[in-house]
Formats: structure tokens, C-alpha cells, sequence
């Protein structure tokens, strides 16, 4: 995000002797993206950011993907993943379930209240979709609080761990939606100008956007940090436990355009007009070959003839895939959708309201519905997560029957 913070104690010139009050050298660590030529930050440690005495395998969990083959569109509830577990067991990092990926992105599932251990994602940027719950996230940068509706963005290699409230473990835990990204996340360019302030068209802006105030400023030693990272396990990740000499939170400051933020769907400002809009409308972050939007409370079409459910569409360049948050999404109904759902349309299926769902929205003023779509412009597979929630009635639903039933 190429808005400037400065955060804490920083040097008036970069990259010059910056030193402790008892005369010890802060060790300074550039942060930065597309190695120099993109969005970085600097960050000035106690100790040695590079530290590191002992490394480990971290065994995953599953990451195995499987094909949508034969080809049909897919209903995964995703609320049955986490219906019989305690969330005082499970933290929002290692708890996560597989439900869709492919070689751009992965989407995982998690209910959770336990505090999570020091994470480090060094394969792409996390987008993190709190469905429900409070807390707060620990990065190198700082402290960000967190609360229902709220995307966190979190950028590649570093090193945070998330902290639900104490409350949490009481209303059933927090509620997590997290889209991993081989790439980086950002606004998308059309919103941007050329040096990257959001422009006036833009839904939101920098005022949205809310990032660390303080450093955390942690000692200690021996500190364990799991690091997903690129290798040869399935789909090509992998994961070690990293052990640091020095806590990795023992920044004193730091200042820079590259650093995690948080933005409330709350404040994201709909465009509509007198027909249908199409899906880039409702658009929010893109990665590299995915996009991210979400479908907002609004009033909707307002052409006398106007018919405010999306008309029928192939997707002939990507899979769609429907998170379904809150309210009464207008185009499912009668398919079994519910709070909680996931749908996946894939490239190559045409697909639209459920049938009865047209005639029933004719006169609509607003609708009252949040959720949070991925588009990607590969097909998804589906991980165990998404094998293990299926809706297998689903892909029928539109015709009302099953040919082999």
C-alpha cells in the first residue's frame, strides 16, 4: 500500500549509524518488495533480524488439492467444518482448513479463540476476512486491532501472530476467511493514480485504512516462528520451524509504504446505477490473477424495468467463488444457501439466479446482503475442507432434478 507511515524511533537519514541510548548500533532491515524496485519499509531492531539458531520441519496441514472433475458447480457449508470442535483448541493459523486453491491462491477456513504462534506466510500476501470475533494481530510493525467485517491485509514474510479477544471464547470463537495469495494484494490500479493515492472514483480511501500506531517493542531469546515458504510439498509448499536468537518484535521504528492494515467492509461505499451493475463494480483487492470484491448493503437498480438479480453469466476466463457473510443474498434463494456457504461456479458453466429468485426481486429497492467474493483466472481445486463440507445437492438445484437420481 503506497501510503507513507512513519511509526516509533527512526534515524533523520536512512541508512546511517542509528544507535541505542547506551551506544549500541539499531540494526536496520529493509522490508521490500520485487527486490527494490516496488514498495518497501525500513525497520530498526534491537538485535539482529537474521539471527536465527535453530531450524526445524514444520509438518503442515493438508494442502492437497483435488480437480472440479467432472466439471459442476459446487455448494460448501462451510459453518460444518469447525460444528464440533472446541475453539479454546484451535488458533486462527494452524487450525486452518483447505477449501479451495491453485497455483495463485489458496482459500482457507477457521473458528478459533486460542492465541496463534508466531506465523510467517513467505510465499505470497494474506487478505484475512474476519467473519465474526475481536482481537488483536502482533506484526514486526506493530499492533493492529481487529473486529467483525474487517479484510486484514498482512504482507508476504512478516512475522505476526493473531490474539482473539478473551470474549471469544465464549460467542463461539472467532470467525475466519483467509485468502492466501502467491503475489501481493493491493487496491486495484484503476483506483490508483499514478503514484498511488486512492483517487475520487475509488469506493474507499486512505482514511479507510488502518495501520500500526506503536511499535510492540518485544525482547527475549530463543523464539520459535513457523514459516510456510516455497519447497517441494504439495502444491509446493512447505513449511520450518525457525528458531530466532532475538524476539523478532524488538523494532524501535520504522517508516515506509509496505507494512499490514486493516479496512472494515463497513466503510466500503457501493457504486450502483439504473441496471445491473457487473461484478468489477463491487471489486476491493486484486492479486496476481485473482481479484477480490465484496457485495455490500445497497439500494439497487432503478430503471422502471430493472431487474436487480445478476442476469446468467459464463465465466469463460475464471472460477467464481461466493462467500456468503450476512443478510439475504436475493439470487440463492431456494438453492440452500445459507450464512456461512461458499459457492464455486467455475469456468466453463453459465450460471445466475435460482429461477424463481427473478420474478421475486422485480420491485426491489435495496438488498440487504454481505458477502465476499474470489474470482480467479485459473481453476480452483478443491482441498479437504471443501471435499469435507459439500452440498452435494447443489449443482441440481437449478433445474429441479438429477438425471442419474
Amino acid at each position: 500500500m503506497a501510503h507513507y507511515r512513519s511509526v516509533g524511533q527512526i534515524p533523520p537519514k536512512r541508512h546511517t549509524q542509528f544507535r541505542t541510548p547506551e551506544g549500541a548500533l539499531h540494526r536496520e532491515e529493509l522490508m521490500g518488495e520485487e527486490g527494490f524496485s516496488s514498495d518497501s519499509s525500513l525497520l530498526y531492531h534491537l538485535g539482529v533480524p537474521s539471527g536465527i539458531v535453530a531450524s526445524e520441519v514444520w509438518d503442515l496441514p493438508d494442502h492437497a488439492t483435488t480437480a472440479n472433475h467432472p466439471l459442476k458447480p459446487r455448494h460448501l457449508r462451510l459453518p460444518s467444518l469447525f460444528a464440533d470442535t472446541d475453539p479454546s483448541a484451535t488458533d486462527l493459523v494452524t487450525g486452518r482448513r483447505l477449501v479451495l486453491g491453485n497455483g495463485d491462491v489458496r482459500i482457507s477456513y477457521v473458528v478459533g479463540s486460542a492465541p496463534s504462534p508466531l506465523y510467517r506466510n513467505a510465499i505470497g500476501d494474506e487478505c484475512v476476512f474476519i467473519e465474526a470475533g475481536s482481537g488483536t494481530v502482533e506484526t514486526v510493525f506493530g499492533a493492529l486491532s481487529f473486529r467483525t467485517g474487517d479484510y486484514v491485509i498482512i504482507p508476504r514474510a512478516t512475522t505476526h501472530r493473531w490474539l482473539p479477544d478473551a470474549s471469544t471464547g465464549s460467542t463461539g470463537g472467532v470467525r475466519a476467511y483467509a485468502i492466501e495469495s502467491n503475489s501481493h494484494v493491493a487496491p486495484p490500479k484503476r483506483y490508483l493514480s499514478r503514484y498511488g493515492q486512492l483517487l475520487e472514483h475509488a469506493p474507499y480511501c486512505e482514511r479507510d485504512l488502518h495501520g500500526p500506531e506503536t511499535p510492540l517493542l518485544v525482547e527475549g531469546i530463543d523464539v520459535e516462528v513457523l514459516v510456510k515458504h516455497r519447497g517441494s510439498g504439495a502444491n509446493g509448499i512447505v513449511g520450518s520451524r525457525m528458531t530466532y536468537d532475538t524476539h523478532p518484535f524488538d523494532v524501535v521504528g520504522w517508516d515506509g509504504c509496505l507494512y499490514p492494515y486493516t479496512f472494515n467492509v463497513s466503510d466500503y461505499e457501493p457504486i450502483t446505477g439504473r441496471v445491473h451493475q457487473p461484478p468489477p463494480v463491487h471489486q476491493v483487492f486484486e492479486g496476481q490473477n485473482f481479484v477480490v470484491c465484496n457485495f455490500v448493503p445497497r439500494k439497487v437498480d432503478y430503471h422502471p424495468l430493472a431487474i436487480p438479480v445478476p442476469y446468467y453469466h459464463s465465466n469463460v476466463d475464471s472460477d467464481e467463488v461466493m462467500f456468503y457473510v450476512d443478510g439475504d443474498y436475493e439470487a440463492r434463494k431456494g438453492s440452500g444457501i445459507d450464512k456461512g456457504s461458499i459457492s464455486l461456479h467455475p469456468g466453463g458453466y453459465a450460471h445466475g439466479p435460482q429461477p424463481s429468485a427473478i420474478e421475486a426481486s422485480l420491485g426491489v429497492e435495496a438488498f440487504d446482503e454481505l458477502a465476499v467474493m474470489v474470482d480467479t483466472f485459473r481453476p480452483l481445486e478443491l482441498g479437504e475442507g471443501g471435499l469435507a463440507a459439500e452440498d452435494d445437492a447443489y449443482a441440481w438445484s437449478w433445474a429441479g432434478r438429477r438425471l442419474d437420481s
